[in-house]
């Protein structure tokens, strides 16, 4: 895998989990934040962390991945600089996700969090709904606050 690869790969799965958010929601034009690849395997995620290292830095190690900040990459749903590679975990069998950023998350989380395919997940700092559909190789999130800002108390600069 080579760069133009990673950024192909990394603009299907922000494509598709635009496609999936568009089934679901009212709001089409809900920016993507960023965008995280499921690795399948030791060699695969090793692969694409040394790919993404010349697009981009470092700038949050979790627990389940690598967070970079990459140079600015045009997608369908905006221009995308937060790009996770997950390490393997097979409970995470699809492409990957899209972050998206919602301008009213209690309204937002009112309206959809009852319907099929949403669920809310609580994080130490923040909330964030997941939306999954079988139809689709990737999944949707809603993050409360942002992950953008969230590193803004961090070193990361936008």
């Amino acid at each position: 895998m080579d760069m133009e690869d990673l950024k192909i790969k990394v603009k299907k799965i922000v494509e598709k989990a635009t496609a999936l958010k568009n089934k679901h929601i009212d709001d089409k034009n809900t920016p993507v934040n960023y965008a995280c690849i499921f690795s399948q395997s030791k060699k695969e995620y090793d692969e694409l962390l040394d790919v993404t290292r010349k697009i981009g830095n470092v700038v949050k190690e979790t627990p389940t991945g690598l967070l970079f900040h990459i140079e600015p990459l045009q997608t369908i749903s905006g221009v995308l600089k937060l790009l996770k590679i997950r390490i393997p975990d097979p409970t995470r069998q699809e492409l990957g996700d899209a972050d998206f950023t919602v301008s009213n998350f209690p309204e937002f989380e009112k309206k959809y969090l009852s319907k099929s395919g949403f669920k809310l997940i609580k994080k130490e700092d923040f909330v964030m709904i997941e939306l999954m559909d079988s139809d689709f190789d990737v999944r949707a999130y809603f993050s409360n606050p942002p992950l953008d800002i969230q590193l803004e108390s961090t070193e990361f600069t936008a």
